[in-house]
C-alpha cells in the first residue's frame, strides 16, 4: 500500500513532502509521469488485435471484437491496463456481465461483457502458498461517499469477497449480498507489469527513476535559489551611513569618506558543474527505462531512418516492450478466456453461429454451434502491431517479392499487413471484383447498342467497328458471289431487340439533336 501511494504521488507531479516559505520556489519536473506515459503508449498505444483456432475462427474473433469495440472501449482499458501496471507494478482486471437496461426516457440498452481495470490499492488477493499463479480468494475493498437516511453525506466502506463457490458484498462489514459465483471461478486477472522471481508481485517502470527525479528536482531548486539570490544582488556599504545614500538606478552619489566603499556582492559560483549533474542524473533516467533522450521533444534533424535503424537506437525500449509485452499477452488471453465465459453463461445464443455478425464459415469442419466445453474455444492469439513507425511501401515490396517467389499467400499477405479477419477481407476484395466485372460487362453492352443505334441511323459503322454485310431483299433471288443486294442495314449482333435499339437510339437524338426551351427572366428581379 504505501508502495503504491508513493509512485502515483510521484506520477501525478505530488514531489515535495514539506512547503518552503513564501516566495521561494519548489521546482517539479515531472520526468516519473513523462517516461511511464511515454512507455505505457509506446507498448499499447498501437492496440491489439485477437486470433484464434482455426476451428473457431469464424466465431470467437467477432465475439472478442464486439466485446472490446461494442462493450468497452479498446484503447481506453488498455491504457489503463498499462498505466496501473507501469505505475504500480500490478494490474488487476475485473470481467463482469451488466444485464440490458432502459435508462428514464425509456430507451433500451443491451447488455454487455464488461472489461473493468481496478485499482491495485483496493485489491487483496490471497494466492495459494505453493504456487502463485493459483488465486484462492480476492478482496475488493474501498470508500465512497453518499447520502444517509438523515440526508447527510457519509462515507461509506464497501468490501466484496469472491471465491470459486461464492460472491459476498458488504457495506460497513453489513452484509448486503451473498450468493454463488455462477461463473465457478474468480473473474479477476493479475498482471503483474515486470516478473519478481519469487514473488507474487510485479515491479513498475517507476521504481527506479523516483531517487533521480528526487535529486533533479533538488538540485534545480538549489540553482533556481542561486539564481535568485543573485538577480537581486545585495550592496555592501563600508565606511559610510546607507541612510544617507539615495536608493534607485541612475542616482549619483557623492561627498562620500575617502576611505568608504561601496559595490554589489557579485555571483562568484560557476553554475556549470550543477548544469552538468543535472544533465547526468536526466541521462541516467533515461538510460534506466530504455526512453531515449531524443523521444520527450528534443529538437533532432530530419531523416528517412529505416525501421531497422530505429529498432537499433530504440534497442533498450524495445527490450522493456518485449519484456511487458509478454506478461500482457498471458494475462490478456486470461481475460478473452472469462470474457468468452462470461458471455456464454449470460447469452447463450452467441454458442450459436450467426453469418450476419460473425465471420465466414470456410470449411465443413468449423462447427455450427460452438460447444463451451472445449478449451480449444478459449485459446486465443495476441497480435501485437509493432511499435516502431514502418514504411508501407518497403513492406509491401517486401509482401510483393514474397508473393512473386510464392512462399507466401495472400492470407498471410494481409495478416503481414495488419489486417484482423483475413477471410472477410477476402470475400470483401471478391465481391467487389465481381461487382467491377458485372459493371465493365453493362458497360460494354450498352457501347455496343449506341454503335448498333448510330449504324442504324446513318449507316456508317462507329470507329473500330466492321461494317456487316447488308441482308438480302426478301423474295430476291439467291446472289452470286462477290454480288451484294440492297436492304436495310442490320444491326450489331448480340445487341438487344429492336426495341431496345429504338430507346437508344431516340434518346441519342434527344441528346444530339434536341433543342432547349428558352430560358425566360424576369427583370425586376434582383
Amino acid at each position: 500500500m504505501t508502495r503504491y501511494a508513493n509512485h502515483w504521488a510521484w506520477y501525478l507531479g505530488h514531489h515535495w513532502g514539506y512547503k518552503r516559505e513564501a516566495g521561494e520556489p519548489s521546482l517539479t519536473i515531472n520526468y516519473v509521469g513523462a517516461l511511464s506515459r511515454y512507455i505505457t503508449n509506446f507498448t499499447f498505444g498501437r492496440g491489439v488485435h485477437f486470433q484464434s483456432e482455426k476451428r473457431y475462427e469464424h466465431v470467437v474473433p467477432a465475439l472478442l471484437e464486439r466485446v472490446w469495440t461494442v462493450d468497452n472501449d479498446r484503447k481506453t482499458v488498455l491504457w489503463q491496463m498499462g498505466e496501473n501496471g507501469s505505475v504500480s507494478g500490478d494490474c488487476f482486471v475485473k470481467v463482469a456481465y451488466e444485464p440490458a437496461w432502459s435508462d428514464a426516457a425509456g430507451n433500451p440498452h443491451a447488455g454487455r461483457v464488461r472489461v473493468l481495470p481496478l485499482n491495485g490499492a483496493q485489491c487483496f488477493p490471497e494466492y495459494h502458498p505453493h504456487d502463485r499463479d493459483r488465486l484462492l480468494r480476492m478482496k475488493i475493498k474501498y470508500k465512497f461517499w453518499a447520502t444517509s437516511l438523515e440526508g447527510t453525506r457519509q462515507v461509506y466502506t464497501y468490501t466484496e469477497i469472491i471465491t470459486d463457490d461464492y460472491i459476498e458484498e458488504y457495506v460497513n462489514d453489513e452484509i448486503l449480498d451473498a450468493r454463488e459465483n455462477p461463473l465457478g471461478q474468480i473473474p479477476i486477472v493479475h498482471i503483474r507489469n515486470i516478473e519478481v522471481s519469487g514473488s507474487p508481485w510485479g515491479l513498475a517502470d517507476v521504481v527506479d527513476i523516483i531517487p533521480l527525479n528526487r535529486e533533479y528536482n533538488e538540485k534545480a531548486t538549489e540553482v533556481s535559489d542561486i539564481i535568485n539570490y543573485h538577480s537581486a544582488p545585495v550592496t555592501i556599504i563600508t565606511g559610510a551611513k546607507a541612510s544617507n545614500l539615495e536608493k534607485g538606478p541612475r542616482k549619483i552619489w557623492g561627498g562620500l569618506p575617502k576611505d568608504a566603499s561601496v559595490f554589489n556582492l557579485e555571483n562568484g559560483v560557476d553554475l556549470s558543474g550543477p548544469l552538468a549533474y543535472m544533465d547526468l542524473v536526466k541521462r541516467s533516467m533515461h538510460e534506466l527505462t530504455g526512453v531515449p533522450e531524443s523521444a520527450l521533444g528534443q529538437a533532432q534533424a530530419i531523416s528517412n531512418t529505416s525501421g531497422v535503424a530505429l529498432s537499433i537506437q530504440f534497442f533498450p525500449l524495445m527490450q522493456r516492450y518485449s519484456l511487458k509485452q509478454t506478461n500482457y499477452t498471458l494475462g490478456l488471453k486470461r481475460i478473452n478466456e472469462l470474457v468468452l465465459r462470461t458471455m456464454f453463461l449470460y447469452e447463450p445464443e452467441s454458442l450459436v453461429y450467426n453469418p450476419e455478425t460473425q465471420g465466414i464459415r470456410t470449411s465443413d469442419s468449423q462447427p455450427l454451434i460452438i460447444d463451451p466445453r472445449d478449451p480449444q474455444v478459449y485459446d486465443t492469439k495476441c497480435e501485437w502491431p509493432p511499435p516502431l513507425p514502418v514504411d508501407v511501401l518497403v513492406k509491401l515490396n517486401e509482401v510483393q517479392a514474397k508473393l512473386a517467389l510464392g512462399l507466401e499467400s495472400k492470407r498471410g499477405a494481409l495478416r503481414e499487413l495488419g489486417e484482423t479477419f483475413v477471410d472477410e477481407k477476402m470475400q470483401e476484395i471478391f465481391d467487389e471484383q465481381l461487382r467491377e466485372s458485372r459493371e465493365e460487362g453493362a458497360l460494354e453492352l450498352i457501347k455496343a447498342q449506341i454503335a448498333s443505334a448510330i449504324l442504324r441511323s446513318t449507316g456508317l459503322p462507329p470507329t473500330g467497328v466492321e461494317s456487316p454485310p447488308p441482308a438480302p431483299a426478301s423474295g430476291a433471288p439467291a446472289a452470286k458471289s462477290g454480288a451484294t443486294s440492297a436492304g436495310p442495314l442490320p444491326g450489331l449482333p448480340g445487341t438487344g431487340n429492336g426495341k431496345d435499339i429504338e430507346s437508344v437510339l431516340s434518346e441519342l437524338v434527344t441528346l444530339s439533336k434536341g433543342t432547349k426551351l428558352a430560358q425566360r427572366r424576369n427583370p425586376e428581379n434582383e
